[in-house]
């Protein structure tokens, strides 16, 4: 057995019986290798710095920190490592949070033997298939995807996935997220926009293009998608040349993609693009609470009304309990009308989130943009509307620059 097939497993739980019981399991697995053990959250990140690990068994109630927190912290910094979460309460809510956190797979305990190993072996797997990737795209690195710091530097040349969402419908998140899309897009950072409706997606309807292809042709193929798998997908926009993933071409068919499906989706994307738009819908299903783990930004949109204000902070409390930070949402306005009292500044006190741009109401330009399938930023910059665009784009890329600062640091 070489030792790039082997696969490298560290073990984070706090009982000591545990610990030895799956290590005496795992040995008589030629292909499986435990490399280290540890008792808390905080040793076991310390520990994955220290050695080459491929998988991590992580126990999720521990003593100074949970595993869902040192899974989040080891994806964060060594995305080539997958982690299989371990649980005494087969909880779906503790399921759901362990997988926000980017866990592979989430088992009760006891596990079952198979069951163990054949989740070791498909986190295996995919650990070993990040790690080519990585060595693909790096090539330069001979050791790419094996340390802390060949991770920090590829995991800060993938693309950035920013999340246009609001908790009610209606109140233009596909409008700003193709205009959004469009002013981002050129040679230099392209861009990719992501229909994430998967029952009534119309981000084609919008930009006036058809294809016969969407993300369902994507979904079977998730664990295997390469370039040119791809790009045989992808919709080119003939104005920009900005690419479209387009959503299910029949409400019915939304069933075949899932959060999971679509997760891999967003990692490849990633890859290849500088920006990956995902035009989301409000209902927050799998799909969707994946779109936001994979996310560096999330755009928040609300009105002025008291439904939307009300949506917008049931959504800001949840975003604290599934893990997205406060600081990574840009909350912002769309159709603001001066005439109307309820202020920016009153909401943003409201909810504790500040409100960062108002997109003023501007029927006249919009109403005939979605009609004619024509995004009104390519046509008249001037506008208030449209500069209000413009001033969002630069808004992302400086938060995003001050994240990957932040994070750098």
């Amino acid at each position: 057995m070489s030792a790039e097939a082997t696969i490298r497993v560290v073990i984070v739980d706090d009982v000591r019986e545990t610990r030895e019981n799956i290590r005496k399991l795992l040995q008589f697995e030629s292909d499986i290798e435990v490399v280290g053990t540890a008792t808390t959250g905080r040793e076991g990140i310390q520990l994955v710095r220290d050695v080459t690990a491929d998988v991590v068994l992580m126990d999720i109630n521990m003593p100074d920190m949970d595993g869902i927190t040192a899974t989040e912290a080891i994806r964060k910094e060594l995305p080539h490592i997958q982690v299989v979460m371990l649980s005494v309460q087969g909880d779906p809510n503790y399921m759901r949070r362990a997988m926000l956190a980017g866990a592979r797979d989430f088992l009760t305990k006891p596990p079952m033997v198979d069951e163990l190993i054949s989740a070791i072996r498909r986190a295996g797997e995919m650990a070993h298939e990040e790690r080519r990737k990585a060595k693909e795209r790096y090539p330069a690195d001979s050791n790419a995807g094996t340390s802390r710091g060949d991770y920090a530097h590829a995991t800060t040349s993938y693309g950035k996935v920013i999340v246009v969402y609001s908790p009610k419908g209606g109140v233009g998140v596909t409008m700003v997220a193709t205009n959004l899309a469009v002013t981002l897009h050129n040679p230099e950072t392209p861009v990719v926009l992501v229909d994430g409706n998967m029952q009534f997606g119309d981000a084609t309807v919008v930009l006036n293009e058809r294809g016969k292809n969407s993300i369902v042709d994507l979904a079977p193929r998730a664990d295997e998608l390469d370039v040119d798998v791809v790009e045989d997908v992808l919709i080119t926009h003939r104005s920009t040349g900005m690419k479209i993933l387009a959503a299910p071409l029949r409400p019915e068919y939304a069933e075949n993609v899932n959060g999971d499906h679509f997760s891999k989706i967003l990692a490849q994307l990633r890859r290849q693009y500088s920006y990956v738009i995902v035009d989301a819908q409000s209902y927050l299903s799998d799909v969707i609470l994946s779109a936001f783990d994979a996310s560096s930004l999330v755009i928040l949109l609300a009105t002025q009304d008291i439904p939307a204000i009300n949506n917008a902070r049931l959504f800001l409390d949840l975003s604290e309990i599934v893990g997205l930070e406060r600081d990574r949402i840009i909350f912002i306005l769309n159709k603001y009308d001066k005439r109307i009292s309820i202020t920016p500044e009153a909401i943003g006190d409201n909810l504790r989130q500040p409100v960062a741009l108002a997109l003023p109401l501007d029927q006249r330009v919009v109403v005939p943009s979605v009609n004619r399938g024509v995004p009104f930023i390519l046509n008249d910059k001037k506008r208030p509307i449209s500069r209000s665009i413009l001033d969002l784009a630069e808004m992302v890329r400086l938060k995003l620059a001050e994240i990957e600062a932040a994070h750098d640091e």
